[in-house]
């Protein structure tokens, strides 16, 4: 039976290419499952072939525990203080083991053992050229469509199968059997039956690297693609830095006669590509992802990393482009969300805000108009400015005398304060179990208290429009509060 054992495994490790530990583990899983099944109860079982001599030997094994734990599984498992009876030293998680008498297996079991051992062998194969042609760091992969399944292909490259989605396809692009096909590879996919490989021909990723594919100054770092955005198929948008003050990044990879540019529209159906230059400067990289739109005025708002943009009426239906293509790309591309204004709606936006802070001045400081317009004028916008700029800048402010200046900073301070205080009482009455949540800080807990969302059940009970217009955060953080809420329902 030994020899026989050792027989099979050089026979297996030599036919199937994989090494011969891999055969032997698959053989002793095999054994111990076939073992496992002569007890009644959860029993774990453990099977041990020397690699040497094919000799077996199986264990019954049992997981030490902690006392104070208890045994959930009574088959599998032993108290510690019953376990060092038998071995002083051991120590929670490990096991103690019984040697089994050896146990003749018929016929059936030698064709069980078999499929299982195949099958190891089989999900060893997969994940050896797996991690062959991760090894070689491509995220490109160029195969052969071997068939379709369910709508997606199933794409060959040599011994590596790898799935393309449908909805991961150019639109209207119709592959069929014997197709050549090119895509990045975006995500791996251990837990599937088939193909492990998932592909996209749709992601920004791939773009990038058709780029790097056509344009060498890229690979030889002189050049670098900082960022893309795709409307797949019809239009897209990169965005290019040169690193080389002798390297023109936008015609480099436009290329002569536009041969680079060219190549990569052929690739993806004939998708228009905008270069953009990159600029660290996140107005003047908006202004460049806009073209061929020319920008009048652009104002930055950090806080809630948006970008007013002006436009004159010629400009307006280009910046925006056909059903929002141009600007949805262009925010995508910079990762700033771009409103687009015409002058008139700019003025429009800028007078309602100044009176909202004319307003908020007259009523937190107990000034007259004259004195918030004064205020606006020499650039503030908060009470928090008035209150703490520095001195000097607000005595150097030529209608306003020492004493004016020393008095609007104590009531702007004094203002804070209630301000502050308030907000604590507001979040006194939240509860702990709100409070306690992840993603909640006491700023937000405030203002839900002040819409009367005191607990997790009555944030759980919003739509995520309810909750984003009620404290002003954006639709994903929004989502991912309500879903959080609602998790002790479903627990």
């Amino acid at each position: 039976m030994s020899r026989e054992i050792l027989l099979l495994v050089d026979a297996l490790a030599r036919e199937k290419n994989v090494s011969k530990d891999t055969v032997f583990t698959a053989l002793e899983q095999a054994l111990a499952a076939a073992t496992k099944k002569l007890y009644e109860g959860d029993v774990d079982i453990r099977v041990s072939v020397d690699r040497e001599t094919g000799a077996t030997e199986a264990y019954r094994r049992w997981q030490v525990v902690p006392n104070d734990a208890g045994l959930e599984f009574p088959d599998r498992q032993v108290l510690l203080m019953d376990a060092v009876d038998q071995i002083d030293d051991i120590e929670v998680n490990e096991y103690v083991e019984e040697l089994l008498d050896p146990v003749e297996f018929g016929r059936r079991f030698a064709q069980d053992t078999k499929q299982v051992i195949l099958q190891k062998i089989r999900d060893a194969e997969r994940e050896q050229i797996l991690a062959d042609f991760l090894a070689r760091g491509e995220s490109i992969l160029t195969g052969t469509v071997k068939r379709m399944d369910k709508g997606d292909a199933i794409v060959e490259a040599g011994r590596v199968e790898a799935r393309l989605p449908r909805d991961q396809m150019i639109p209207k692009e119709n592959l069929r059997i014997g197709d050549r096909v090119r895509a990045y590879v975006i995500r791996i996919n251990r837990d599937a039956r088939g193909p492990q490989l998932i592909l996209s021909r749709t992601a920004p990723e791939f773009i990038m690297k058709l780029f790097e594919f056509e344009v060498p100054e890229i690979e030889q770092g002189l050049l670098e693609i900082k960022a893309a955005a795709r409307d797949p198929g019809v239009r897209a948008k990169i965005g290019v830095v040169s690193h080389d003050r002798r390297v023109d990044p936008i015609g480099t990879c436009v290329g002569m006669r536009g041969s680079r540019v060219q190549a990569v529209r052929n690739e993806l159906g004939g998708e228009n590509v905008d270069i953009v230059l990159w600029s660290e400067d996140p107005a003047q990289f908006v202004i460049g992802a806009l073209a061929p739109a020319n920008v009048s005025s652009i104002v930055v708002d950090e806080e809630k990393h948006s970008m007013d943009v002006v436009v004159d009426d010629e400009n307006l239906a280009i910046a925006i482009g056909r059903a929002g293509q141009n600007v949805r790309l262009a925010s995508e591309l910079t990762g700033w969300q771009i409103n687009i204004m015409t002058p008139t709606e700019s003025a429009d936006k800028m007078e309602q805000e100044t009176g909202n802070t004319r307003q908020m001045f007259m009523d937190r400081l107990d000034v007259d108009e004259e004195v918030a317009n004064i205020l606006i004028e020499e650039g503030f916008a908060s009470l928090e400015e008035v209150a703490y700029v520095p001195i000097n800048e607000m005595i150097e402010i030529a209608a306003f005398d020492e004493e004016t200046v020393h008095e609007l900073r104590t009531r702007a301070r004094n203002a804070l304060l209630t301000e502050a205080i308030a907000k604590e009482e507001k979040v006194e009455e939240a509860t702990e179990d709100l409070l306690s949540l992840e993603g909640m800080d006491r700023d937000l807990a405030a203002k839900l208290a002040e819409n009367n969302i005191h607990s997790r059940d009555d944030l759980a009970e919003l739509a995520v429009d309810e909750l984003t217009e009620m404290v002003g955060i954006d639709d994903e953080r929004a989502k991912v509060l309500i879903m959080k809420a609602r998790a002790h329902w479903f627990n």
